[in-house]
């Protein structure tokens, strides 16, 4: 019987760390220090694929012989990329570009285990039509939520899920922000046992 590796999730998101709970495997949160800028004529996608991997491959560095779990989230509206906005302001701006059209989330995660040469990088995109809103009911949400630190400053796991018409996803926990299904056969791999 083999036994499982240490696990570390290269992310200090407070929404990440409790999805990977979830799955009832003792982990280790770890900052990756890796700078998150926007690189000129790349999409989306390409960025949270970039992060995700990026992450995982400063914290694997340092820990060899640990599973990894680096993940980023890039959302965007008619190509436009939405950051997560950091203040009410901007979080306004953004919900009112998102008003009546659709916003995908490009959820990327990447899972390294270098003693093993272990590497397993996919990707969740979450399509999200958000309803016509009125500014009173921006301002509502974002007093209530505060979703300053959500990309696209949708919160859906909280009064978020309110302003959207549809959600189409193959994992409802990617929008959040790490895609357990995905994820869980990814430890299995490694030797994590995860019913």
């Amino acid at each position: 019987m083999s036994i499982a590796p240490g696990l570390i999730l290269a992310s200090t998101s407070v929404y990440r760390r409790e999805l990977l709970a979830r799955l009832k495997i003792p982990f280790e949160v770890r900052r990756p220090e890796v700078l998150e800028d926007l690189r000129a004529h790349e999409g989306a996608q390409q960025r949270a694929e970039r992060l995700a991997l990026a992450k995982a491959e400063a914290v694997a560095a340092l820990a060899p012989t640990a599973v990894v779990i680096g993940a980023d989230q890039v959302a965007a509206c008619e190509d436009r990329i939405l950051d997560k906005p950091g203040n009410a302001s901007a979080a306004r701006l953004q919900l009112r570009q998102q008003s009546g059209r659709t916003a995908q989330f490009y959820t990327a995660v990447a899972v390294l285990h270098r003693d093993r040469a272990f590497a397993d990088c996919f990707l969740d995109r979450t399509s999200v039509v958000l309803r016509s809103l009125r500014d009173r009911e921006i301002d509502a949400y974002l007093a209530a939520d505060e979703p300053f630190d959500c990309a696209g400053a949708l919160r859906s796991e909280a009064l978020g899920i309110s302003l959207c018409e549809s959600i189409v996803t193959s994992d409802p926990t990617a929008l959040i922000g790490l895609p357990l299904i995905r994820l869980a056969a990814s430890l299995r791999a490694c030797g994590f046992h995860v019913p």
